[in-house]
């Protein structure tokens, strides 16, 4: 039996190397000149490959269709990937949130691990080889046709063509292009896990600005759809960030005509009245120096000509002259700080991409296409996406998994 994995991310080659467990014959052809390209920049080259929470926590950070991954991440845990990991001699870590890393701090690390577990299990690896189509015949696959028009017979396919985000790595509409020639259906790709577009100029003043401990609001028409706490980054075009980017999954593309707001809370540890306090003990130590001097212990000196001006408070008057009522008014800002979301930074900016196969056309137990027999899915390009913190990275590694084992498994029985 030949097994053919298309595509050389993360889950193609969990899924080529759970496949060469069992299968003597497993090739993976990937268009790009090396395998893990997009592995090889996640958590910004560090390669946060899991979470080592437990298993509610996991389904609890799955944006969409969770249920889903049921039989797949069962079958291949965020335990059983760090022990995959640290069987093929990668030492790891885990740091604040649960997030796993290679102690080194290197992606390389990862991809090289993988590498010589495929290459010691034989498995044939075909470089620079991009998949025009695949070919079904009396309702099993029966080839697939390369972009250099070579034909490639097969007994069992697994599709791992990845998503939309980052196409710089390759990332291109394949997963689509290949299902819709299959009649197979598919959810339109939209970025995730994203950086933010505002409307305010003032964005621009508070560029490379990075707030920890601060709380967030996303409303949609005055509706909350998402509320968090962590660090945050303005940028020269809106913000980003950890809490930003899962803000951003909440986000669904047609909530932008509706309008969507952004609220910042920048003292959450205090609640109006004790930040009002707070705020009075610092200014009768400091009565007579302008407004415009007087917030150096309450924000950060990038933030406080901007606070200043969005207070409506002259910045010239004297501390001993501002009134209670405007007191008032700058701790609703501070506890309020409003952005209006215009939008976000698309597929070249995004982690990861929600849509692609929908998952009413595979067989969760299996990952096999329920039109299609030998046929099988794995990683982004299922309509499956998460939170930051690892967890897409373990859906990759799970979906691969059992597509792999179940692709082998079969072909024996």
């Amino acid at each position: 039996m030949k097994i053919v994995v298309v595509g050389g991310g993360a889950a193609g080659m969990m899924a080529a190397a759970a496949a060469s467990d069992i299968c003597h014959d497993v090739t993976i052809i990937e268009k790009n000149e090396k395998l893990g390209k997009k592995l090889f920049i996640t958590g910004k080259g560090r390669c946060n490959l899991t979470n080592a929470c437990d298993s509610d926590g996991f389904f609890s950070s799955c944006m969409k269709n969770g249920k889903f991954m049921y039989s797949s991440f069962y079958g291949f845990t965020n335990d059983n990937v760090m022990d995959f990991f640290e069987g093929l001699g990668v030492a790891l870590k885990t740091e604040r949130g649960d997030r796993v890393f290679p102690v080194s701090d290197k992606s390389s690390d990862i991809i090289r691990a993988l590498e010589k577990r495929l290459k010691s299990s034989g498995v044939k690896i075909r470089l620079n080889t991009g998949l025009s189509s695949v070919t079904a015949k009396k309702g099993s696959v029966a080839y697939l046709t390369t972009s250099g028009k070579e034909k490639i017979e097969a007994d069992r396919i697994i599709l791992a063509l990845g998503g939309r985000s980052y196409p710089g790595t390759g990332a291109t509409q394949d997963a689509i292009r290949v299902a819709d020639d299959l009649a197979i259906e598919t959810v339109p790709f939209e970025p995730v896990l994203v950086p933010l577009t505002t409307a305010e100029a003032y964005v621009r003043d508070l560029m490379g600005l990075s707030l920890k401990n601060v709380s967030a609001k996303l409303l949609c028409n005055g509706k909350k759809i998402y509320e968090g706490f962590g660090e945050m980054l303005f940028t020269h075009f809106g913000v980003s960030g950890p809490l930003i980017l899962s803000a951003s999954s909440y986000i669904k593309q047609d909530m932008y005509k509706k309008g969507i707001s952004l609220h910042i809370d920048l003292k959450p540890a205090l609640d109006e009245k004790q930040l009002g306090e707070r705020i009075l003990r610092d200014f009768s130590n400091e009565q007579n120096k302008q407004f415009s001097n007087a917030l150096d212990k309450l924000l950060p000196s990038k933030l406080r000509p901007v606070m200043v001006s969005l207070s409506g408070i002259d910045a010239h008057k004297r501390i001993n002259e501002v009134t209670r009522g405007e007191r008032e008014k700058l701790v609703k800002l501070l506890k309020d700080l409003t952005l209006t979301v215009t939008g976000n930074r698309g597929f070249d900016e995004a982690i990861v991409s929600r849509g692609g196969i929908s998952v009413k056309e595979i067989n969760p137990s299996t990952m096999e296409s329920k039109k299609i027999k030998g046929l099988y899915f794995a990683g982004e390009m299922i309509d499956v996406d998460a939170l930051t913190g690892g967890f897409n990275l373990q859906i990759a590694w799970s979906t691969g998994h059992l597509a792999g084992i179940s692709a082998a498994c079969q072909g024996d029985a």
